[in-house]
């Protein structure tokens, strides 16, 4: 389902929220495909304390492909964002025996 928007300029400003509620921060740019006539991403502008500030640190915002934008209207909703969770450390591994070598009696 496309997402219409008649100027990019309705964008700026706007509160971006996940779909599962969590406040992002709000709307600073948007990066366009002038060729297609398509936004392809928005830079959202952390705000402090918010969900995607705890997850980004000292980073100021981030880049959201369009694609994750679920709709625009008075916020603008985006696909939930969740941290990778770390690697699990690789479990120690009992050394095999390797089968003894051919060789000549």
């Amino acid at each position: 389902m496309a997402i219409k928007v008649s100027s990019i300029s309705e964008t700026y400003g706007k509160d971006v929220f996940t779909n599962k509620g969590m406040f992002c921060g709000k709307v600073e740019d948007a990066e366009c495909d002038l060729k297609r006539f398509k936004i392809r991403s928005l830079v959202v502008k952390a705000a402090k304390e918010s969900y995607i500030s705890n997850m980004l640190g000292d980073k100021k915002g981030i880049i959201i492909p369009f694609p994750m934008v679920e709709s625009i209207g008075d916020i603008i909703i985006i696909k939930h964002i969740s941290m990778p969770s770390p690697e699990e450390p690789a479990e120690p591994h009992e050394p095999v025996e390797k089968p003894p070598a051919p060789g000549r009696f």
